[in-house]
């Protein structure tokens, strides 16, 4: 096991479970007072005792979901003003919690071109931008083929974002997994994405199929590159990944393929947020990478 991945890790779940409580009763405290109520008042109006009230703000308290979401409502606030957790950043300021608020009431129809409108003023939206090729999509897409294709012919370095991740860490990622779980390996996924983009203006970049349901790190890859979804049909990923001896997440279920459209179902419009589409069932490689390229010349232009 690498040192880096135990130094990282050194907490134990009850520990880590300790520092969060903490940090989510300073969080109660501090909205409460920046409310200007008093404790017995909160108390009175989430309807639990002033004594539960003061466990929780001093860290003893192990807050069941429903209390939270009494408390959260006493407070006006929505419940994840309460349980957000962020211990590099241990309170959101009010321009966050604010413009936060101002897009949950914007309707559905518009958010995305909120987003774009964003993007525009405060991302990456230029010719760096262009220069930075992330690929996403399901297992067993094409993403590695294509991506070693693209970067060949555009003469820039091609990374697997999982092999930056083992790199770092000095770990496999099945020993990430096994030892640490999913929390431990979402963590240094974000990191060695912010290490790539540190280190490279120029890339050809494959992702993890999952990265998708991280926002933080989702948000931090649509900003930063040019991203394309690599789709191909439901069959052809369940082969592609029989091929490859490896059916995570489905583990060895006689269900694979359920699960597979379920996943896949479920990460679409995560997955549309892409920049542009590569439907890679039925066509080579090499018309997969001319389309790219024609794709990447009119972003360009």
């Amino acid at each position: 096991m690498g040192a880096k991945a135990s130094r990282k890790s050194s907490k134990t779940p009850a520990a880590a479970a300790d520092s969060y409580l903490r940090r989510l009763g300073e969080r109660v405290r501090s909205l409460r007072s920046r409310r200007g109520m008093a404790r017995k008042m909160l108390a009175r109006q989430a309807r639990v005792s002033e004594r539960y009230l003061a466990q929780l703000e001093s860290g003893q308290g192990n807050c069941s979901i429903v209390l939270l979401r009494r408390i959260a409502a006493a407070l006006g606030l929505p419940i994840e003003e309460i349980v957000y957790d962020r211990p590099d950043r241990p309170d959101r300021s009010a321009e966050a919690m604010l413009v936060a608020q101002f897009l949950e009431r914007l309707p559905p129809a518009v958010l995305e071109d909120a987003r774009k409108m964003l993007l525009m003023h405060f991302g990456a939206a230029n010719a760096k931008h262009q220069d930075r090729i992330a690929l996403i999509g399901l297992r067993g897409g094409g993403k590695s083929t294509l991506g070693q294709l693209l970067a060949r012919e555009r003469g820039v370095p091609f990374i697997e974002l999982d092999r930056e991740v083992e790199r770092l860490s000095g770990s496999t990622l099945s020993e990430i997994f096994e030892m640490f779980g999913q929390e431990q390996f979402r963590r240094m996924e974000r990191e060695a994405l912010e290490s790539v983009l540190t280190r490279n203006d120029k890339f050809v970049l494959a992702t993890s199929g999952s990265i998708v349901t991280e926002p933080g790190t989702y948000e931090r890859l649509l900003s930063s590159c040019f991203t394309v979804w690599v789709r191909a049909e439901p069959d052809e990923h369940m082969s592609r990944v029989i091929a490859q001896g490896d059916l995570r997440p489905m583990g060895d279920s006689t269900r694979a393929m359920t699960d597979l459209l379920a996943i896949l179902k479920s990460r679409e419009p995560l997955y549309a947020q892409a920049d542009a589409t590569v439907v890679t069932t039925g066509r080579t490689p090499k018309q997969n990478v001319e389309e790219l390229s024609t794709v990447l010349g009119r972003g360009a232009g």
